[in-house]
């Protein structure tokens, strides 16, 4: 069982975030919390996905105060779905969350903690693709892209993958005869574009739809609003 919440210590770095756990084992243990209790990574995953698209909100609108408080939700789920899997039939714990990260970090950063020279951030990306390619004994390099993201970052994904390893067959898609399908190729050639050209394709339809929201609102009569 974790420590409880008041038996470590505020001061050094680290510490918080021991209190964290403590205060997260006594939230799911017996005689905690009766909502927390029932919770599954199934009944999470929700909120998972809306706290990541909040601290996004607040890092496109630079506003430090709703990151700092955006984070510790992220970190909320991150502390509750280790606990969940501490009752596991194959259990885990967040300290061995924590050190497989550390592992990966270490050894993804030879430039760092080993002997490798590096000369730029770009040989940074060329040696951790590398090193990742070699952990992960993939098949395809389309393999480990998660399937389920947002349409225009799932394509934006895809194409850089593809390019990266030198397997770019642009957009030779087999069509289907319909009015979506040829929408839908549009809208990937446009992802390619964006790709070729450094933009992050999800980021700029995100900054035009809200100067379209803008708009609306101007056209409704209202002030200007950043915030929903």
């Amino acid at each position: 069982m974790s420590p409880a919440p008041d038996a470590v210590p505020a001061g050094r770095p680290g510490e918080a975030l021991l209190r964290a756990v403590g205060v997260m084992d006594r939230l799911r243990s017996p005689g905690g919390c009766p909502w927390d209790a029932e919770q599954t990574h199934a009944t999470l995953a929700p909120y998972l996905i809306e706290e990541a698209y909040e601290t996004l909100e607040a890092i496109e609108h630079n506003d430090l105060p709703a990151l700092r408080e955006e984070l510790g939700d992220l970190l909320l789920q991150v502390l509750f779905h280790a606990r969940l899997a501490e009752e596991a039939p194959e259990p885990f714990s967040i300290d061995e969350v924590a050190e497989d990260l550390v592992a990966k970090l270490v050894r993804r950063h030879p430039h760092v903690f080993a002997d490798v020279t590096v000369d730029s951030a770009a040989e940074v990306n060329t040696n951790w693709d590398a090193i990742k390619k070699a952990e992960k004994q993939r098949d395809s390099v389309t393999d480990g892209i998660p399937m389920g993201q947002p349409a225009l970052a799932l394509a934006a994904k895809l194409i850089s993958r593809a390019r990266k390893a030198g397997v770019d067959v642009g957009v030779a898609i087999e069509s289907a005869p319909s009015v979506s399908s040829d929408i839908g190729e549009k809208l990937f050639a446009v992802v390619g574009e964006a790709v070729q050209a450094g933009v992050d394709p999800e980021l700029a339809l995100r900054e035009t739809a809200r100067r379209y929201r803008s708009a609306v609102r101007t056209g409704e009569g209202h002030e200007a609003k950043e915030h929903a």
